[in-house]
Parts: C-alpha cells; sequence; structure tokens
C-alpha cells in the first residue's frame, strides 16, 4: 500500500465508521498515547523491564499500527501529504547526514 493510499483508507475510515475525526489537539494527545504503549512494549521485550500479568496480550506491531492511524489522522486534518513530506525529509536528511554517520567513531 502506498502513504498516499493509507491516508486515503484512513479518511474514508474516519468518515464512515469513525463519525469524523477528533480535534488536532485531541489526536495529539492519542499520538503520545499510543507512542507510548509502543515504549511499554519495547521496554519490555528489548530492555530491562519485565512483562507484568496484565503484559501478556501484547502486541508490537498493533501498537505500531495505531501510531501510524494517528500519524495519519493528524496529516489529514492538517492538509499534509506524507509522501511529500518523508521524500523531502529524506532528502534533508541525505544532504545534513551525507558524512555525519560515517564518521562516527561510535558506529564503528
Amino acid at each position: 500500500m502506498k502513504i498516499s493510499e493509507a491516508q486515503q483508507l484512513v479518511d474514508n475510515w474516519i468518515k464512515t465508521t469513525g463519525i469524523r475525526y477528533f480535534n488536532e489537539l485531541t489526536n495529539t494527545a492519542i499520538l503520545m498515547e499510543e507512542v507510548g504503549e509502543v515504549a511499554r512494549i519495547m521496554a519490555r521485550q528489548y530492555g530491562e523491564q519485565s512483562f507484568k500479568k496484565s503484559d501478556t496480550e501484547v502486541n508490537l506491531a498493533d501498537e505500531m499500527a495505531d501510531v501510524l492511524f494517528v500519524l495519519i489522522c493528524l496529516a489529514n486534518q492538517t492538509g499534509i501529504d506524507l509522501t511529500e513530506a518523508l521524500e523531502n525529509n529524506m532528502q534533508k536528511k541525505s544532504i545534513r547526514d551525507a558524512e555525519r554517520h560515517k564518521n562516527n567513531e561510535k558506529l564503528k
């Protein structure tokens, strides 16, 4: 699926099943909540924290998809074409970091 298709899919879902978008501030708060859920899993699965009994049904892929969904909602609400934004961001990084990581002794 292309990013533009994902943006359209989310927009269609919101307008039919979700009724309407939450406002941008609410969606920003929801995004932070979803990122926190990803962080919680990462800290337990790959970090040093242990899982609690209530964590037995966690699904990292599903939580990452929740983050992506809300991010797409925010992009749609604010008129951002995520394909264009990502392409521009990658170009910026490629110019800015062309030698930066190659010369980073910590990465060798």
